[in-house]
């Protein structure tokens, strides 16, 4: 395998997305059906659930958003349903994407079976990974509004004011937005290395959060270039789709295209994003052996091959002679 043969700890950002990419070839099988089954069901809703919503924000627009309850009680369905199938299939995808580039860096027979059955045992230490994120993203984003509206207050509109003062209250304003999106980057790289932990290690929760903050040091810049270029390409990806395929002809930003050439556009952006979407669950797995290697901490891979053995119950400690003898 071509993880194991490079020197991790040199890799910048765009080495290790070139060394992720070569993965699927030694298991090719295995990542075709890991992508058809968790990947690009993943992928489609990301970018197909505005296909329903966007009619529905359409009419509550026309009516001045004065529209019976219904029509609300719907969209809102629709985004609760959105948002549990998205939570859903982005752990199981994590799961798999990260077990099965472990087995391949130890080694082990990877197969999509293995995968889904060390499912049922590695999603309730990622789910708390992923509560603990929550819980610091929605503190994180209560003190952004917060602070934004201090930073108003402080700054509200006053005819006797300069323009001196204008323009200090917009520099203020960019430098809050910036390092707020900077903090953003850095939690979501943090979220994403807890996760390959809560797999990989003995730890889940506040625990994993916290060493994948020591892994980081040295590494936060390529953390954050990874990060942003996933972002990057998720953005443009669903503007595109939302530009060409969901709004209608007349409609502001429309591309006026006929339905054929609808269906072949939303096909090639499904596509696209099936792309990113696995290509980021790959790296985010390189790199944490790349974090681990920068801080010369040699993984042991005969123990990597116990541990993921334990999630399949492979592994069961010896009492007595006679079971050996058995075994």
């Amino acid at each position: 395998m071509e993880l194991a043969t490079h020197d991790l700890a040199a890799l910048g950002a765009g080495d290790l997305i070139r060394v992720s990419a070569t993965i699927p070839r030694a298991a090719p099988r295995t990542f075709a059906l890991l992508t058809a089954c968790l990947v690009f069901p993943l992928s489609f809703a990301v970018l197909a659930h505005s296909l329903f919503t966007h009619p529905i924000l359409l009419r509550l627009k026309a009516s001045a958003y004065t529209a019976g309850a219904g029509q609300w009680v719907t969209l809102f369905a629709y985004q609760f349903l959105y948002l549990i199938f998205l939570f859903t299939f982005s752990l199981l995808s994590t799961a798999a994407a990260v077990f099965t580039v472990a087995s391949l860096y130890a080694a082990k027979p990877a197969s999509i079976a293995a995968s889904l059955s060390a499912l049922p045992t590695i999603l309730p230490r990622l789910l708390r990974t992923f509560l603990w994120v929550s819980l610091l993203m929605l503190a994180y984003h209560a003190l952004f509004v917060l602070t934004l509206l201090l930073l108003l207050t402080a700054y509200a509109p006053d005819p006797a004011r300069s323009t001196l003062m204008a323009l200090s209250f917009l520099f203020f304003a960019l430098l809050f937005v910036f390092g707020f999106l900077a903090v953003h980057v850095y939690i979501s790289a943090l979220w994403h290395l807890a996760s390959v932990l809560s797999v990989l290690e003995p730890v889940c929760g506040l625990a994993a959060m916290s060493k994948s903050r020591q892994l980081l040091k040295g590494r936060t810049r390529t953390a954050a270039v990874l990060v942003v270029s996933y972002f990057a390409a998720c953005g443009v990806t669903a503007g595109l789709f939302h530009s060409a395929v969901v709004k209608g002809r007349g409609e502001e930003g429309s591309l006026g295209l006929t339905l054929p050439v609808k269906i072949l556009v939303g096909a090639v952006m499904v596509s696209l994003l099936v792309i990113v979407n696995l290509l980021g669950l790959l790296v985010q797995s390189v790199f944490y052996y790349a974090c681990k290697a920068y801080h010369n901490q040699e993984i042991d891979r005969t123990a990597l091959y116990e541990h993921l053995g334990g999630y399949l119950g492979e592994y069961v400690p010896l009492k007595s002679n006679v079971q050996m003898e058995n075994l």
